[in-house]
């Protein structure tokens, strides 16, 4: 028996309708058919006028709900932090481990094969960010734990049986060879706490590379006389860009620049979230470091950013007020985007026959009123 999700708005690749029902089946979107025609033994679920959107996909999530990936790389970690982050609308996510040892690396790994194993809601993959990075655009990550992508390591990142896998890396930091074996062995690569030249930025680009975490954050400017990493993104149709639309990492103004360069579709929101999303005490500790969120974003006692206090629809509501976008390209950015970067844009992100059910019910002030993944209200 299938579910119709009826009365509600419905946000769909033409736009926003009415006068919809969505039918849910075994996880799928059987179809979007006009509500009279739904089936008399469809369970009905009424969306009181609401506005029903692709569920967000964020793939930078480094915790919430009170827990670090770090401290804790396990099942249980996991599934706190997508608990903590379904509130806010987010139904896919990579769990982010930031520079580690290799030993952690295998845990977090390990851990998001079980997670997806035993069904916990939302897991898409695992994103390694670093320890591959350059120590000049270090910013809150311990260099002290910074290497070089030897045989091991290789071997290690190109292990994950279940699920996605996104490494984040500085190009400089390793050869256009070894991002070759890493693309071709299934890994998302994206540069990232990088001071590469744009010389060697066009050349991961060719050789596989195919995203830049958190776009401006961590990275070799755009310059009168050396584009840096910036302008190698910022030239190229293809790659993907992260953007942390909190105000605060990057100036709006800059955004918005940054949006007219390429496709909308080419650009996707990303939290960066830390253990204080969903909850009222903002102090935690990250490797060692007293971390405090100040004016919505977490810093260290010297001021240097340590990712976010920012959940996905307030990613979304501060695309729309501060970047001036529609509702429709705000949500495109926070579900087909980054699916589409995951290689899951042909199943994912979209409101449509065939597409998972992960689906995101808003109220008139873009506040999350329920969400569905795989078809199942929580």
């Amino acid at each position: 028996m299938p579910a119709a999700l009826i009365n509600g708005r419905v946000l769909t690749e033409s736009g926003v309708v009415e006068g919809k029902a969505v039918l849910v089946k075994d996880g799928l979107i059987l179809d979007v058919i006009d509500a009279a025609q739904t089936p008399s033994d469809a369970k009905p679920r009424d969306l009181k006028g609401g506005l029903l959107v692709p569920g967000f996909i964020d793939t930078q999530v480094n915790g919430g709900g009170g827990v670090l990936f770090n401290d804790a790389p396990t099942v249980e970690t996991i599934a706190t932090i997508g608990a903590a982050h379904r509130r806010f609308g987010t139904t896919g996510f990579l769990p982010t481990l930031i520079s580690d040892d290799l030993r952690v690396v295998d845990q977090a790994m390990r851990a998001t094969e079980e997670a997806i194993a035993q069904g916990v809601p939302g897991v898409l993959g695992l994103h390694i960010e670093g320890p591959f990075l350059n120590p000049k655009r270090k910013g809150i990550h311990d260099a002290g734990k910074f290497r070089v992508i030897d045989d091991e390591a290789l071997a290690l990142l190109t292990s994950l049986k279940r699920g996605k896998t996104l490494v984040t890396l500085a190009p400089e930091r390793t050869t256009p060879q070894i991002i070759r074996r890493l693309a071709d062995a299934g890994v998302i690569v994206a540069a990232g706490h990088t001071n590469a030249l744009y010389a060697t930025m066009r050349q991961a680009l060719e050789h596989g590379l195919t995203g830049f975490t958190h776009l401006f954050n961590a990275m070799s400017p755009l310059t009168s006389r050396e584009p840096g990493a910036v302008g190698a993104a910022l030239e190229s149709p293809d790659a993907w860009c992260g953007i942390i639309v909190d105000g605060r990492h990057v100036d709006p103004v800059v955004l918005k620049i940054a949006l007219r360069t390429r496709a909308l579709d080419r650009f996707m929101l990303v939290t960066d979230a830390m253990p204080t999303v969903g909850l009222r005490d903002k102090r935690f500790n990250l490797q060692g470091r007293d971390i405090r969120v100040v004016d919505g974003v977490c810093v260290d006692d010297h001021g240097t950013l340590a990712g976010s206090d920012l959940d996905m629809i307030g990613a979304v509501r501060n695309a729309i007020d501060l970047l001036d976008l529609s509702l429709d390209d705000a949500v495109m950015m926070a579900s087909h985007a980054p699916a589409s970067f995951l290689g899951l844009g042909h199943g994912r992100g979209l409101i449509a026959p065939g597409y998972a059910a992960d689906l995101c019910l808003l109220n008139d002030r873009l506040e999350v009123a329920a969400t569905w993944i795989d078809g199942q209200e929580g």
